[in-house]
């Protein structure tokens, strides 16, 4: 019989480490919101250099951002969403409701 464990098992027990989680925790978030501006982007007909001069940017660091490379700060999120037409809103909700 095999010791080995899935990757479910592995990427469970890793996560019971508070600091892999709380890393786990920031990609999620970096990835959600690149993907979110990255949709908009797309939904408006715009490439990553047309975003990036409208919020006052490099592409790369559109590209980067879009692919959740970097945390953004607030500002540059509230660049972003004028950028797309967009009001940024941040809130904070129950964790029981969180996805």
């Amino acid at each position: 019989m095999s010791d080995r464990k899935s990757w479910n098992g592995l990427r469970e027990e890793a996560l019971d480490h508070p600091e892999a989680q709380a890393s786990y925790d920031a990609a999620r978030i970096r990835f959600e919101l690149g993907r979110a501006v990255r949709e908009r982007r797309e939904e408006l007909g715009m490439t990553q250099t047309q975003l990036a001069r409208a919020a006052g940017l490099q592409q790369p660091a559109v590209a980067r951002f879009e692919a959740g490379g970097t945390m953004p700060t607030l500002p540059l999120l509230e660049r972003l969403a004028t950028a797309l037409g967009m009001r940024l809103q941040v809130g904070f909700e129950p964790l029981e409701r969180a996805g």
